[in-house]
């Protein structure tokens, strides 16, 4: 019996048994054709040897065609399977992550990079370089502490200084000559008030 003529689908009634092929070439379907006019042959290639392809051609998309139905079961069949024991899509692509890095972490890279970076930590320069680094923080943090305490001293002293109080007491009036008593928060009299002018501040 010739596997390629039998019917391979797993969920058909006629599994294993014989599919009927044509008897003569006149029977088969010749792709392209329109009425008479069949397509020219390649060179090099006998009448006889072109029918014989395309015979074999359809059997292969046949297979082809045979081959995508019993797949589609089979995807089908899983994925009732999988619902049915409550595996979800995200719980299988968090098992695939899993896998995969299991995998990555028994990898020969992997574990030599880890080997390397042991080796490097545990070396003498490493640990020079952490204790300077650390030291060099404490040093910056001081010296940072110390410019800031400074720096606010000095602004404390600057503002009771005379030379700022005047400026603030200039200020201050020439505040009170443009906006006058009512930016202060003083009430103002009925006389003040002038329906005309927005009283927006400066």
């Amino acid at each position: 019996m010739d596997p390629a003529s039998q019917d391979i689908n797993l969920n058909s009634p006629n599994k294993g048994l014989v599919v009927e092929q044509p008897e003569s070439v006149s029977d088969l379907p010749v792709e392209g054709a329109v009425g008479s006019c069949v397509a020219p042959l390649p060179p090099g290639l006998t009448e006889e040897e072109s029918v014989e392809l395309q015979i074999e051609l359809i059997k292969v998309e046949e297979e082809i065609s045979t081959l995508r139905q019993v797949l589609s079961a089979k995807e089908k069949h899983a994925a009732e399977l999988k619902r049915k024991l409550g595996l979800s899509p995200l719980n299988e692509l968090r098992q695939n992550f899993t896998k995969g890095w299991q995998d990555v972490q028994m990898s020969n890279a992997y574990l030599s990079a880890s080997a390397t970076l042991d080796d490097i930590s545990r070396s003498e320069a490493y640990k020079k370089t952490q204790e300077t680094l650390s030291q060099a923080g404490s040093k910056t943090s001081a010296a940072f502490s110390t410019m800031s305490t400074a720096l606010s001293r000095r602004l404390g002293d600057m503002r009771n200084s005379p030379t700022f109080r005047s400026f603030e007491n200039q200020v201050g009036s020439l505040k009170h000559k443009v906006v006058g008593a009512k930016g202060n928060g003083e009430a103002a009299s009925p006389s003040d008030s002038n329906p005309t002018q927005d009283n927006a501040p400066f």
